[in-house]
């Protein structure tokens, strides 16, 4: 928020709490870039099976036990095509690969949710594969599966080798980027990694199409690239807005609520049962308008604060800053003892940020 002059700490932590809270209000405050960072990095915890690299994951959720970590990575590279490897990995508290499925289905998972009854769920965006490297026979990519939490495939969301580009197009999807299931078995969907088709899918758990909302652009209740989801505590849904370099907040129903540019370029969000909110930017950059991800003045990094009030307390650096455009953690999770894992594209690794 921008004030003529500096009012008394009551009125500003009032104000703020009213534009995190108010329908159509806006909690636009400036980034957090210098605030405290009361963790330390661990890299190399996560072990893949036979020492082998890793490939790029956006996908990182907490298994319903507070303690494993489920993670959808990219076969060694930045796609799975023509790959026999696994793509979905569960990890116990030692970082041991203990679960392992996929293999052969999925083409470039991007996001991924573990429902209450532990089922998990993928999107295969396809977004790292022009139209022309995309399997034609039989078709492949953009769509979601649901899992059982051993791997059988529950379900299946969406039409194999992608709907229309557009959002006029009938059908889905385009580049699905992730999905969130409520408690009441609702299932949400961000779509669209680029071009003209980003906007939300609201399903029953049937599967059922119940309502689509949004359309690109950057008014209120529009998206450019909605990457990433998250739910408070009150049942609200959190977008990462990702363009438009903001998280928005919707009902429900779809119904716009408010918005927060404080976490930066959002490429991750997610909501821990406290309702502490934990935002990877994965993007900015203040070099080059012209550049794609800018965002003058805010640097890369996981910040995390309220998701009441919408306020950041806290900024992790990313530690490949200045290094290029897109590099650490695009996915972000934080387990039952706030220990958080950051799900890194560019450079293909399991970051783990424990407390100091």
């Amino acid at each position: 928020m921008v004030y003529a002059r500096r009012p008394s700490c009551v009125v500003v932590a009032l104000a703020t709490l009213l534009a995190g809270s108010a329908g159509g209000a806006q909690a636009t405050q400036t980034p957090v870039n210098e605030a405290p960072n009361p963790y330390k990095m661990v890299e190399g915890w996560a072990k893949l099976p036979g020492g082998r690299a890793w490939g790029s994951t956006s996908a990182v959720a907490i298994a319903p036990d507070g303690k494993g970590v489920w993670v959808a990575e990219r076969c060694g590279a930045n796609n799975c095509v023509g790959s026999p490897l696994p793509s979905v990995y569960l990890f116990d508290a030692t970082g041991t690969a203990v679960k392992s499925f996929g293999a052969g289905l999925i083409l470039s998972p991007h996001g991924i949710d573990v429902d209450r009854e532990g089922n998990v769920w993928v999107t295969d965006c396809a977004c790292t594969l022009g139209r022309a490297a995309q399997p034609a026979n039989p078709p492949a990519g953009h769509q979601i599966f649901k899992f059982s939490p051993d791997g059988k495939l529950l379900m299946t969301l969406g039409k194999a080798g992608g709907a229309g580009a557009t959002a006029t197009d009938s059908g889905f999807f385009y580049q699905p980027n992730d999905v969130l299931v409520a408690p009441n078995g609702d299932i949400f969907v961000g779509e669209g990694h680029g071009g003209g088709n980003s906007r939300m899918f609201k399903f029953d758990k049937t599967g059922k199409l119940l309502k689509t909302w949004g359309k690109l652009g950057s008014a209120p209740g529009d998206f450019s690239q909605p990457h990433a989801l998250a739910m408070d505590s009150q049942g609200r849904l959190f977008v990462a807005d990702r363009s438009n370099n903001r998280v928005q907040v919707f009902d429900q129903d779809g119904k716009y609520l408010t918005e927060t540019k404080a976490f930066g370029r959002p490429s991750g969000v997610f909501i821990d049962k406290n309702d502490i909110l934990y935002v990877a930017d994965s993007e900015s950059q203040s070099r080059d308008a012209n550049t794609y991800g800018y965002n003058p003045g805010v640097k890369r990094g996981i910040r995390l604060g309220s998701a009441k009030t919408l306020t950041a307390t806290g900024y992790i650096p990313d530690p490949s800053e200045g290094a290029g455009a897109t590099t650490a953690a695009e996915g972000v999770a934080a387990d039952k003892n706030g220990v958080i894992y950051g799900a890194e594209v560019g450079p293909r690794a399991l970051k783990r940020y424990v407390k100091q």
